[in-house]
């Protein structure tokens, strides 16, 4: 995906977790986040946004500002936090700090994390207000969210030494055309592999995006689920 895409991702993205935790209140639960009320949702999306500012800027070593505790001020502050992100985004080419070993340092890999990081909260919003949101998202975006947990993010964790997961996992994204085989083996990170799957995830690409992330789902499942341990979204 390109990074204009990204950019308009997050806004849309946004524009939608604002809207949803406004008309859920901020004292709703979040039962995709346990023991989170939308506030606290509110509270976090603002403060990664605010810290991305910053490792924008190439400050990775000072902490993400204090959001307000007044709701409508929080509301305010998370604007301004969003805007300055974006405006940091702009160049895809400018260097920028990031915690994750697998991706580039560059403003280009935060506009794809911090898609995904709206996406999925936009969803734990959307789950405030209704058991079964309507909100579908997009075979490539989805099917690139999945890309990322597995081939970024997972593999990418510190110390894997102390793994004892082995087995094959295949995430099948039927819509998107796409094809995950991923070999667990103790004290290694996951990585490509093949042979016959000790688990399968299989259905649309928004389904098993959901799954991996650890949302509700209607992707299909079959094999050793403790495999999905190790790929955890972090």
């Amino acid at each position: 995906m390109r990074h204009g895409e990204f950019l308009t991702i997050i806004q849309d993205q946004c524009a939608a977790l604002r809207a949803a935790a406004v008309a859920a209140g901020p004292d709703t639960d979040v039962p995709t986040c346990p023991k989170w009320t939308v506030n606290r949702l509110v509270r976090h999306i603002g403060r990664v946004q605010s810290w991305v500012g910053k490792a924008l800027a190439g400050a990775p070593d000072r902490q993400a500002d204090q959001p307000p505790s007044d709701w409508a001020e929080l509301l305010s502050w998370w604007d301004e936090q969003r805007v300055k992100m974006l405006d940091g985004l702009a160049d895809p080419d400018a260097p920028a700090w990031l915690p994750f070993a697998g991706y580039p340092p560059f403003a280009g890999s935060w506009a794809r994390r911090q898609a995904h990081e709206a996406a999925i909260h936009r969803l734990d919003a959307e789950h405030a207000l209704t058991p079964t949101p309507s909100v579908v998202f997009p075979p490539e975006f989805a099917a690139d969210g999945i890309d990322e947990l597995i081939t970024v993010l997972v593999p990418g964790r510190d110390d894997w030494s102390g793994s004892r997961f082995e087995g094959t996992v295949i995430l099948r994204a039927t819509d998107a055309g796409r094809e995950w085989n991923v070999r667990l083996a103790p004290g290694v990170p996951p990585a490509p592999g093949a042979g016959a799957p000790d688990l399968t995830i299989e259905g649309s690409a928004d389904a098993v995006y959901r799954r991996v992330w650890g949302r509700p789902s209607v992707a299909v499942v079959a094999g050793e689920v403790a495999l999905l341990e190790p790929l955890a979204s972090p």
